[in-house]
Order: structure tokens, then C-alpha cells, then sequence
């Protein structure tokens, strides 16, 4: 929609993978697009991303800012950048996150406390700066990345489905909350894409020898890494997301992938032993 070009942008975790390659989709429609990342380029540099530190970026690219969600100044700091150049945040899009494995028993509660820390808490500490802005501006929209394993729970990906989970209740009610404020919140849940996520997949420490766990996890993991190879790159999901930014009635969710909305739908209908059963299969 035209309506929708020159807007500002803020994309978590545009580095890489759907995150980066969101920005450069909607930089190249006209959108102003500020990305953020842990560890930018220095001064100088250029990771494809585009401008760094404030400098004009090039047609249908995207500036590139410090950012860590698990950090609240740095959180504020970020926001206050794009504010001191814009004067304004139209879109903010949650992406940043990681996948922690391993069985439940063999994760430490500083693993689960950092899964959550990322994944969930700065999620929190983005939309808590962005929304009094978008408030003052009485519109607004925020997409939260959720998954479809924050639908259907993944074994030994426990954590971060549950990341996931804990994600669409906050997002579900948070629409309902910021609604008459004119703030839309969407969630995007994709299914596997081929992306850095694979590589970037961490390990709870326990997960080694001695575990109890280890020839299932190890299984689980393959099929895991399979399924992510095999499937479509990160351009696929950002089209999908764009579709919502775009929409003058986002919906409450999107599930990205035809099999993958079909999975959704097939839970819905079937017993849950039955859909037990088949996740048992998938990942054993």
C-alpha cells in the first residue's frame, strides 16, 4: 500500500537471516529502515546490511545500529537514536532471538533464564520504549516473530518452544490492551527456513556423554537441522511479514508455509495423543 512507503522501521536482529533480509525488502519499497545488532560493523565497514553509524545508506539498503535486547540501556538507547534521526517509530518488529537444545532435565536454569532473557524478556523491553511513542502518535504496529514450535512444542527444544508460547500469550493480550491506542500487534509464525538459525542453535552444557538423553537428542537435532536445510530461504518469511506490515487489518497471526498451516490446523482437529504420537515420530 502506498500509503504504507517512507515509514519508519525498526527490525531486531537484522544482521542476518530473516531479520536482514526483511530490511532489505522493505528499504527497497521506500520504508526508512533501521536495523539492529549485538556487534554492528565498525566504522567504515559493511556487512551488506548497508550505512553504519547514521551515514546515508544506499538505495535499498538499511541503516544498522547497536542493539542488545537483553539489555535495557541499550535498549533505550537504540529507541532514542532512531527517534533523535526520525522523530518517529511507525513499524516495530521483534526478530532478534536463538534456539537453545537439549532435554529439559540437562538445562540449567541460567540456560532457560538466558533462553527466556532474549527470546521473551526483550521482546518486553523493545515493545515497553515503542509503544508510548506509538501511543503519543496514536498508531503504530508491532510484529512479534514467534514460531510455529510456539505452537506444536518441539522435544529438546523445550526452552525455546516455550520462549515461543509465552510470546503469543503476551502478544494476544497486548493486542487487546494497545487496540484503542491504534496499535495493531500481529505474531509471524514461520516453520523452518534456511537460515543462520541453524548454525547459530546452542547446546545446554549437560548435553554430552553423560547424558541420559543423548542418542534421542542427537536424533532429534538431525531431523531438526534436515528440516531447516531443507527448507526455503529467508526472503520467504520476509515477504510474509511484509504482507502484515502492509495490511490495514493485520491479523492476530500468520502462519508462514502452507504444510506448516496445515500442521496448525491438524492439531487443532486431532486428539492430542494423536498429535503426541506424530511429533514423537518426527523427531525420533
Amino acid at each position: 500500500m502506498d500509503c504504507e512507503r517512507g515509514k519508519v522501521v525498526l527490525i531486531t536482529g537484522a544482521s542476518s537471516g530473516v531479520g536482514k533480509a526483511l530490511a532489505e525488502l522493505l528499504s527497497a519499497k521506500g520504508y526508512r529502515v533501521y536495523g539492529t545488532s549485538r556487534k554492528p560493523p565498525a566504522a567504515g565497514e559493511d556487512d551488506g546490511a548497508g550505512s553504519v553509524d547514521g551515514h546515508e545508506s544506499r538505495e535499498g539498503f538499511f541503516k544498522l545500529i547497536p542493539l542488545d535486547v537483553c539489555d535495557q540501556k541499550s535498549v533505550k538507547a537504540a529507541v532514542e537514536h532512531v527517534m533523535e534521526e526520525e522523530g518517529r517509530i511507525d513499524v516495530l518488529v521483534n526478530n532478534a532471538g536463538y534456539c537453545l537444545a537439549g532435554a529439559v532435565e540437562d538445562t540449567t536454569y541460567y540456560e532457560a533464564l538466558r533462553q527466556f532473557d532474549t527470546n521473551f524478556f526483550g521482546v518486553i523491553r523493545m515493545c515497553r520504549e515503542v509503544i508510548p511513542i506509538m501511543r503519543e502518535r496514536q498508531s503504530g504496529k508491532i510484529i512479534n516473530v514467534s514460531s510455529v514450535a510456539g505452537l506444536i512444542s518441539v522435544p529438546f527444544q523445550s526452552m525455546y518452544s516455550a520462549s515461543k508460547y509465552a510470546l503469543e500469550a503476551i502478544s494476544e493480550a497486548m493486542r487487546i490492551e494497545v487496540k484503542p491506542f491504534g496499535i495493531k500487534v500481529s505474531l509471524i509464525e514461520p516453520g523452518d527456513i534456511k537460515t543462520g538459525f541453524t548454525k547459530n542453535r546452542q547446546t545446554v552444557v549437560n548435553a554430552g556423554s553423560e547424558s541420559a538423553y543423548r542418542t534421542r537428542f542427537e536424533k532429534a537435532v538431525e531431523a531438526m537441522v534436515r528440516s531447516e536445510l531443507n527448507g526455503p530461504g529467508p526472503e520467504y518469511a520476509a515477504r510474509a511479514i511484509a504482507e502484515v506490515i502492509e495490511s490495514d487489518n493485520p491479523p492476530v497471526r500468520k502462519v508462514v508455509g502452507f504444510q506448516y498451516k496445515l500442521i496448525v490446523l491438524l492439531k487443532r482437529l486431532l486428539p492430542a495423543r494423536l498429535v503426541e504420537y506424530l511429533v514423537e515420530k518426527v523427531y525420533s
